[in-house]
């Protein structure tokens, strides 16, 4: 963020504040705290690039989520979006695309300290140890995380999901190559770990990436949820199905801006419509028994 916008959203962000405060007392008082879910790439102190985060960054955004929100997994998000009531600020950590240098600091920190986060992997790339063909692109050819580490993270009790096989842009397939994308990267993790992997992170994850189609493959395939990345916040009673969520900027100041619910930010948010019928969105999702004081 260049030093014009961010002096820019620093005056909006504390001139709004009071009205941000006032808006959370009454989102309590009606237990309508929605479920806030972040998702990270690559953290790491060497190649900072738009989506590696550094230590002590990383370190503090954790320490101000762990201070502010109920820390939970998926599972229990859903159940707090199913259960329509939640009186409680919520988040949930998630990571995209599998990169090897996560294994040295931030994952170690989370299990450490018993934050649950859900981990979602590019199989193809870990399979053949190739680095991401975005990371190619800008001359940065990062090493993805290895069987062994997916194997142990597993082992941890992480949550391993499942992020395709090459981290294609799936509004661009159809049928066969949807399914082997979707459900093949599914059945890889599962082989890899021997445990059931219920989530699935679209790639990309914006609403021009996304497709009703691969939704339904996802659902098809037995998955729990599924996310997107373009921001957005899940409230209670919403889609437990569709899981809407913010990239954890490594920039403090837009970090909790997203973080703090911004009614200009939920009027600009894109939104995806995934198109499937109420009845199917919940099949595979979790029971709706929650505390919500």
């Amino acid at each position: 963020m260049n030093l014009a916008r961010r002096m820019l959203l620093s005056t909006y962000f504390h001139a709004t504040i009071p009205w941000r405060l006032a808006m959370d007392r009454v989102r309590r008082f009606r237990s309508n705290e929605p479920v806030q879910i972040l998702f990270y790439h690559r953290v790491a102190d060497n190649h900072p690039n738009p989506w590696t985060i550094g230590h002590r960054a990383f370190e503090e955004q954790i320490n101000w989520l762990a201070r502010r929100f109920d820390v939970v997994s998926l599972t229990e998000a859903q159940r707090r979006i199913i259960h329509g009531k939640n009186r409680r600020p919520t988040a949930v950590i998630t990571f995209d695309d599998g990169y090897a240098d996560n294994m040295h600091f931030a994952l170690p920190l989370l299990i450490r300290r018993n934050l649950p986060f859900t981990y979602f992997v590019t199989t193809g790339n870990v399979y053949s140890g190739e680095p991401f063909p975005h990371d190619v692109k800008r001359g940065e050819p990062l090493a993805p995380n290895t069987e062994g580490d997916i194997r142990e993270l597993a082992m941890q009790g992480v949550e391993i999901g499942a992020h395709t096989r090459t981290h294609a842009d799936l509004a661009r397939l159809e049928g066969q190559q949807l399914i082997d994308e979707i459900a093949g990267s599914k059945k890889d993790l599962e082989s890899m770990t021997g445990r059931e992997v219920q989530y699935f992170a679209f790639p990309y994850g914006q609403p021009r990436n996304l497709s009703p189609e691969g939704f339904r493959v996802a659902l098809e395939a037995g998955f729990s949820g599924v996310c997107s990345a373009y921001g957005g916040y899940n409230f209670p009673g919403g889609d437990p199905f569709h899981l809407e969520r913010f990239h954890a900027d490594p920039d403090f100041l837009r970090f909790r801006h997203w973080l703090s619910v911004d009614g200009v930010k939920q009027i600009r948010t894109p939104s995806f419509d995934p198109e499937l019928p109420e009845s199917d969105r919940s099949i595979y999702c979790a029971p709706a028994e929650v505390e919500t004081h």
